[in-house]
């Protein structure tokens, strides 16, 4: 269960971090985010240690979403597709001095791929060293998102000594940060790494605070007791844009707000019934008043997505008449209350969400209004994020309303296997398939040209759309408040980091 700190404790939480006043010359960054610290394992907090710059993976993406060099400076691809060849960084160190040679990236990868993450998921046959410098990684068939999935934080590289056997024992990375002090689930601290093998960030020493309310969020930036506060609720963020003691940040990131719907529950297991509830959803009008920016979702994707984001796909309506009529012909009728009712039941369903992301228990009061008016009702639990995949594998959640980012893996493919593969996916799909969706996926594993992949993505968009094992809400943006005295923040869209080696202080 999280464990909500009071606005007052968390004050004195990030006091007690960053020392008793703030200024440029303490040298300490205070980040500030709702993301609890689950453990030292990659699988549990990767994406923790990786924005925090202490580990690196073998490869990075730009900002959109391209490979790019990183513990690898080049790789190459044999012409059957199947063995890709990485030549690693020749000065890279990891933070106890040990070399970031072939043998313990490929160490650190079989470590990755025997868990939970999407190396598992990888037609990997041996991933080996070539001498110091050279790293091979042989395919069973060849598969174009490799590149993505070496990209994603739980692929992180540690060192040798992090480990006892599979076991992480100690974040030993190589980034330009290195842990000085953990303290899970809230925070941990982190300073310079002077043999860092790349660019020298300008920034001594900072600190992470996990801090589940956004209120108290926004409050720690308006006191200066926090220099970068990531996840800003809508209120705090119109309030803080007026406020000359932060500068606020926006930015279109690659993450839909959804509703995740069992279709093995019976009231939802005929499309008709998913289709109403879509149709129900007032998604201009809710983006307005709760999100308090234009981003009503037409489809699954964003267009910030690109190839994924189809155009001329007919978009997501608002239709609540006929949203009544398709339950009607399921043979739904009003009850004297107002409520759908069949076969002596009503059409009720329990909507689980979680605070970490502010919106989310807005969002879920307005469809809980929203639904009402086709007969539909909703009883909201808010609740830790975690309940979502857990109801998901027990079999007994109705709804999720969530966050979910399509750039966790660069190359969006990542997540669509992970989330609408045959057996669904915590964050995805439930109970539900399409033969010709999952033949598309599959194909384009294969095809390394995004052009020739088009309308298998279209295919593949198409059936989400007409099925709609999700029901898309809204485009997300994600804000961010900073310090008047930090140069050189900004927003990663694809929240891989936090950019502290590109922070500096004000002079």
């Amino acid at each position: 269960m999280i464990r909500t700190p009071t606005i007052l404790a968390a004050l004195a939480l990030a006091i007690s971090l960053s020392g008793p006043a703030k200024s440029a010359g303490d040298g300490v960054v205070d980040i500030v985010a709702p993301f609890e610290i689950k453990g030292m394992d990659p699988t549990t907090s990767g994406d923790v240690f990786l924005r925090m710059g202490i580990v690196e993976t073998l490869v990075e993406a730009d900002a959109e979403g391209r490979p790019i060099p990183a513990l690898a400076k080049a790789w190459s691809l044999s012409e059957d597709g199947k063995l890709w060849t990485f030549e690693l960084q020749p000065n890279a160190r990891f933070h106890d001095g040990a070399p970031v040679d072939a043998k313990a990236v490929a160490n650190a990868l079989e470590i990755a791929r025997g868990k939970p993450g999407l190396l598992s998921k990888t037609p990997i046959q041996s991933i080996d060293a070539v001498g110091d410098k050279q790293l091979t990684i042989r395919l069973t068939a060849p598969f174009a998102p490799l590149l993505a999935f070496l990209a994603e934080s739980r692929a992180q590289v540690l060192a040798p000594s992090a480990y006892t056997g599979s076991d992480v024992k100690a974040i030993i990375g190589s980034g330009p940060f290195k842990l000085t002090g953990f303290a899970p689930p809230q925070s941990l601290t982190v300073e310079r790494n002077p043999d860092y093998w790349g660019a020298k960030p300008q920034i001594e020493k900072a600190t992470y605070l996990s801090v589940s309310r956004a209120e108290t969020r926004a409050l720690m930036a308006e006191s200066g007791d926090a220099d970068y506060v990531f996840n800003l609720d809508p209120a705090s963020r119109t309030r803080l844009s007026k406020s000359n003691k932060v500068k606020v940040l926006s930015v279109s990131i690659p993450r839909s707000v959804m509703l995740k719907v069992n279709a093995g529950r019976d009231v939802l297991a005929d499309r008709k019934a998913r289709e109403a509830l879509s149709l129900a959803i007032d998604r201009e009008g809710l983006a307005v008043a709760v999100l308090r920016y234009p981003a009503a979702a037409t489809q699954l994707f964003p267009p910030s997505l690109g190839i994924w984001h189809d155009k001329d796909l007919p978009p997501l309506a608002y239709e609540p008449e006929k949203a009544k009529a398709l339950l009607a012909e399921l043979g739904w009728t009003p009850g004297a209350d107002g409520i759908l009712q069949k076969d002596g039941k009503p059409f009720a369903l329990t909507l689980t969400t979680y605070p970490d992301r502010p919106e989310l228990p807005l969002i879920a009061a307005v469809l809980q209004d929203q639904m009402a008016e086709i007969g539909v009702s909703l009883t909201i639990n808010s609740t830790n994020s975690s309940e979502i995949p857990a109801k998901h594998q027990d079999g007994s959640l109705d709804l999720g309303l969530m966050a979910r980012n399509f750039a966790l893996v660069p190359d969006p493919i990542g997540t669509m296997l992970t989330d609408y593969g045959p057996k669904g996916g915590d964050w995805g799909a439930m109970n539900w398939s399409n033969p010709d969706f999952d033949a598309a996926l599959s194909k384009l594993t294969r095809i390394a040209d995004a052009a020739e992949g088009a309308e298998l993505r279209r295919e593949a968009v198409a059936a989400i759309q007409n099925d709609l094992p999700v029901i898309p809400i809204a485009w997300y943006q994600q804000t961010v408040a900073i310090s008047p005295k930090l140069e050189g923040a900004g927003i990663d869209p694809y929240e891989r980091s936090f950019g502290l080696d590109k922070m500096r202080w004000a002079e």
